[in-house]
């Protein structure tokens, strides 16, 4: 297994980014891993590493390098209850400051980046998230539906708003099978019924799933929301997805 920090040219600079592959010498499909907002660590870093072993290039971009390299706020090595609002107060500047026109630049430049990889095969690549990664990963796969054949996001942020660029809103361009796992409370059940509704309009392949005893961020180890037995049926729902729609072409 080889792993490395990279720097993929974009508009705005240089997004220093995690990238996880098998040392074989073959291509592999790629994963492009968004995270959750306290970005690029030791956690997200450890499950690429896992994802990579499955026979994939997983790219893990740091989500607001327009800010500096990641991490680009300390953040406590396990982030508890009581410490998530003063690392929140921190970051939300940087997460207002994330806007759709952004997220869609880093999306065209991740891609990019992705295909130019001797690493990687020629095939369709997959977009998955966490949290705000979630909505990254359904924006970059509604902008790119010839590239994206799969969306996995957990534990999903804002996927329903009433913002004209709500993610919901550019669900009818998605081509890809989506799976969404969320946490119990991550979407109240008339939004949730928002989502479904425009996925099933648009013919999308999806299924949406809550994960029973959980709260928001249940995946992340170094989180007070970590379940270890959700985080692994998380495994077992992303493996088969990744499985039935990348190929190493």
């Amino acid at each position: 297994m080889t792993t490395k920090t990279l720097y993929v040219p974009t508009p705005d600079g240089r997004a220093d980014a995690f990238a996880a592959f098998p040392d074989d010498g073959h291509r592999h499909p790629a994963v492009l891993l968004h995270t959750d907002v306290f970005g690029v660590r030791p956690t997200l870093e450890k499950m690429a590493s896992e994802l990579a072993g499955h026979g994939y290039y997983v790219l893990v971009p740091n989500l607001f390098y327009r800010h500096g390299p990641a991490p680009v706020t300390d953040l406590p090595a396990h982030i508890t209850e009581e410490a998530r609002p003063e690392v929140f107060a921190r970051l939300m500047p940087l997460y207002e400051a994330h806007t759709t026109e952004r997220a869609l630049r880093d999306a065209d430049a991740y891609l990019r980046f992705l295909a130019e990889q001797p690493e990687v095969g020629a095939g369709p690549v997959a977009a998955v998230g966490y949290c705000l990664g979630a909505v990254l990963a359904v924006r970059t796969a509604a902008a790119h539906p010839d590239r994206v054949a799969a969306v996995a996001g957990f534990h999903p942020g804002a996927l329903v708003t009433d913002a004209p660029d709500s993610p919901h809103r550019v669900v009818a361009d998605l081509t890809a099978e989506v799976y969404l796992g969320l946490a119990e409370g991550d979407l109240p059940t008339a939004r949730r019924e928002e989502l479904e509704q425009a996925l099933d309009a648009a013919g999308v392949d999806y299924t949406t799933e809550v994960h029973p005893g959980t709260v928001h961020g249940f995946t992340m180890a170094d989180t007070d929301a970590h379940d270890p037995e959700a985080l692994t049926r998380h495994w077992d729902r992303l493996l088969p997805l990744l499985s039935r729609t990348l190929t190493d072409d």
